[in-house]
């Protein structure tokens, strides 16, 4: 049966209840314990049924209007079409995202998907890249990083291989001139990292990382080909260089002590308290030793980096490889020239500091202070050329052996390859010499320094400026 009309829908037959004599529309509701009585309407049948349904439907069709919005998301469903039972309600999105989403539609169809952004904040390059510039001038390239730019290629052609970065899909690889750049920088001038930040464009957290790297591989690839013991054809150079200066034969090395200041570290504080810094510049100073041996032409051949401020000079002794070396007879026949602040030992040959000397052992002083002065002035231009190493520094405790190993391997290159000291970078050195508690050490060694000294008098080397 179909219902092509409003008017059919009204013209259903329904059954009349009227007719029933049995209807009270007054009646209560039956109990549920008594049976329940059919009456005629209900035995409709299942099509009669059906054609009701159809029915609704077809009016409902009927009334909605002719037109229609289109669904700005094809693939969300209508309100109408959404469960409408009161235990769930439908969830809409918000008209912001709506918005987005249909932008977003909209645009997907005309134009292509942009490709990744790299992700690194823009920041000004402007000053490294003038000068990483070809015609950059040498003179202030020299002004910036306290070597000439030949020197700077030769140090980053070493480190290739070990400082070289692959770029990702998120970012460009910092190159590598820049990265040695960044270390280089920030040694030679001691600057806070914010402002290394500002000349390279780069990260503050990322320069401090870079600075660590590169140190690292300079302390790993470079210190064992340009800081190393002389080998036996190389030690009698030296010790031919060293006898012509100061006529004391068999001298390999000139041996100093110094501290840098560091911040005072948060645990084993004691041990870092530098008492004649302090009672000196009359300020509360914290500090590391840096012990070293270098040739006639300021190199170093060993360093021992690291002790506690609080130690004296032969108490550091105590802890190097050299001490170790001389004790175990590796320095036979060669000796290491120290100061007063050091022991008389076998290998290690230090001036007399008795009262009322004779003129022998003045003589004698005199000469050991000649070859003395080879490493303090070594010593003063490794902390003139690298700042850093004059004031307190932002690395960590457990990092700055590494950065003082870099500064004395970078020290050695400079040196080796003769570049010069401005005037301007100059550093006056400032460390107490205390006289050893145990000063001498070795019979035999008393005996060989007052050998040396005679020689000196006799053969017209002793100088004469005591008299």
């Amino acid at each position: 049966m179909e219902i092509d009309s409003l008017e059919d829908y009204f013209s259903f037959p329904f059954p009349d209840t009227t007719m029933d004599p049995n209807f009270n529309p007054n009646a209560k509701k039956r109990r549920r314990n008594q049976p329940q009585q059919t009456t005629p309407w209900t035995d409709l049948n299942d099509a009669a049924l059906n054609d009701l349904l159809n029915s609704l439907i077809l009016l409902e069709k009927h009334q909605q209007p002719t037109t229609t919005l289109m669904n700005p998301h094809p693939f969300q469903p209508q309100l109408n079409d959404v469960d409408s039972s009161p235990t769930k309600k439908p969830r809409r999105r918000p008209q912001q995202n709506d918005s987005l989403m249909q932008l977003q539609t909209t645009s997907s169809s005309t134009t292509t998907a942009p490709q990744r952004r790299l992700w690194v904040k823009d920041r000004s390059k402007d000053w490294w890249e003038r000068c990483n510039h070809p015609d950059f001038p040498d003179h202030e390239f020299r002004r910036c990083f306290r070597m000439s730019k030949a020197t700077f290629d030769f140090i980053c052609s070493e480190l290739d291989s070990a400082v070289i970065k692959k770029n990702t899909m998120l970012r460009d690889a910092i190159p590598v001139r820049q990265r040695v750049a960044v270390c280089i920088w920030r040694l030679a001038t001691g600057d806070p990292l914010r402002e290394v930040s500002k000349r390279f464009g780069l990260g503050i957290s990322t320069c401090h990382k870079l600075v660590l790297e590169v140190c690292y591989a300079i302390k790993t690839v470079l210190m064992r080909k340009f800081l190393r013991w002389p080998d036996e054809g190389n030690m009698k150079l030296v010790m031919e260089e060293f006898e012509a200066l100061s006529g004391i034969p068999n001298v390999g090395g000139s041996m100093y002590t110094t501290h840098i200041p560091i911040i005072a570290p948060k645990s084993n504080v004691n041990a870092y308290f530098n008492k004649r810094h302090t009672e000196r510049n009359q300020k509360t100073s914290y500090s590391i030793t840096v012990q070293g041996v270098v040739d006639p032409k300021g190199v170093f051949s060993d360093v021992c980096i690291g002790w506690p401020g609080s130690l004296s000079d032969d108490q550091v002794l105590e802890k190097s490889a050299l001490y170790q070396r001389a004790s175990g007879g590796s320095l036979k026949d060669v000796w290491v020239v120290g100061n007063s602040g050091h022991p008389l030992m076998d290998g290690i040959l230090v001036p007399y500091t008795h009262q009322n000397l004779t003129w022998t052992q003045h003589a004698f002083n005199e000469k050991v202070a000649d070859i003395q002065k080879i490493a303090k002035d070594a010593f003063a231009r490794l902390k003139g050329r690298w700042s850093c190493l004059q004031k307190r520094t932002e690395v960590k405790l457990e990092d700055l052996p590494g950065v003082l190993g870099a500064c004395c391997v970078l020290h050695n290159i400079c040196e080796m390859r003769n570049e010069g000291m401005d005037p301007e970078w100059g550093f006056e050195l400032f460390d107490d010499e205390m006289v050893a508690e145990n000063a001498v050490r070795s019979s035999a060694s008393v005996l060989a320094r007052d050998r040396i000294a005679h020689y000196l008098l006799h053969h017209g080397r002793a100088g004469t400026t005591f008299l």
